[in-house]
């Protein structure tokens, strides 16, 4: 596989990474552990060297992830996360600097490391001046607990108070055909301060892989059953969306999936997706994803097909949607 720099600071991770999220949280049933570090081995044996867990994703998805990659720690980067009240998302922002250092201790004891490769602060904490965060962020990379500084979810004015303080490496954020949003400020912004963009749920969570339709029933625990654009009504509405994807992917004989990855590296050289599967026929179809080639012709249809496409319904529901931006 392909590798890509991200940020100035020349962090260089394979073209596709790998959401571990979905191994233990947000998608329903926790996967079993001896699949999930079997599932993850097998990234790094098919040419992936970047992985990101989070302390919110629970104790048990960084752990797994450190017995995971411990074989060849040193030929892979793990990101991982601070920023919510005890660890734990349900209880708001929480990025005071005692915090973050707490969280640093405990993520490197978790991933069994002696240091972090990428630190996102994992929402923005309106309560805590930026410039603390990234200071004590700086202070963890000059004791080398971490190496890299990043953010996740932040809007523009944050990651430029943030970038003056300790350059951010990377950026990670939802993006993807089906959410267009980062266009607007975000990637302009990124690439005049040579900051590096690692989009989450690049297959709309899923929605974009062909394999969940109107019909699709979802575990009680799965996030998905509080996402508006998953309602019913919005997965019939959406489907001319997928069936399009579908069309193109004919053209190409590759799948939906490869192609919205696909469509996603050609937007910018320091864009690196981190698509989340727990099935290894799935990430197999997903690498797939980072070999196809869309010339300037094929991503102008593209992007005119979608232009013609009405999507449905938010990404989030409206208390989840205030933590993001800032």
């Amino acid at each position: 596989m392909q590798k890509r720099i991200l940020g100035k600071q020349g962090l260089e991770v394979s073209a596709l990474g790998m959401g571990c999220m979905g191994l233990s949280y947000g998608y329903g049933p926790a996967t079993d552990k001896h699949a999930a570090v079997k599932l993850i081995r097998e990234a790094y044996e098919q040419g992936i060297t970047f992985f990101d867990t989070a302390e919110a994703y629970g104790i048990a998805n960084e752990e797994l992830v450190g017995e995971a990659l411990s074989p060849f720690r040193k030929e892979v980067v793990v990101a991982t996360k601070f920023g919510f009240k005890d660890g734990n998302a349900s209880n708001g922002q929480d990025s005071r600097p005692e915090r973050i250092r707490a969280v640093a201790e405990e993520s490197l004891r978790r991933l069994n490391t002696d240091v972090i490769d990428l630190f996102y602060q994992h929402r923005v904490d309106p309560n805590v001046p930026m410039e603390d965060v990234a200071g004590t962020v700086k202070d963890l990379i000059q004791e080398g607990k971490v190496k890299h500084f990043g953010l996740s979810e932040a809007g523009a004015t944050s990651i430029r108070k943030a970038h003056a303080v300790q350059p951010v490496t990377a950026l990670q954020s939802e993006y993807s055909i089906w959410w267009r949003e980062p266009e607007l400020e975000i990637l302009p912004a990124l690439e005049e301060l040579g900051i590096g963009f690692v989009p989450f749920s690049p297959l709309g969570k899923g929605f974009l892989t062909g394999a969940i339709n109107e019909n699709t029933k979802f575990d009680p625990s799965d996030f998905r059953n509080i996402v508006p654009r998953f309602s019913e009504d919005n997965r019939k509405a959406n489907q001319r969306l997928v069936d399009l994807l579908g069309k193109i992917a004919l053209d190409k004989e590759a799948t939906p999936a490869q192609i919205a990855l696909g469509w996603l590296l050609a937007q910018k050289p320091w864009i690196v997706p981190i698509p989340g599967t727990t099935k290894s026929h799935r990430l197999i179809e997903n690498i797939g994803g980072a070999s196809i080639h869309l010339s300037a012709s094929d991503i102008q249809k593209i992007d005119e097909a979608f232009t013609e496409t009405t999507i449905h319904g938010e990404r989030y529901p409206a208390h989840l949607q205030k933590r993001v931006g800032n």
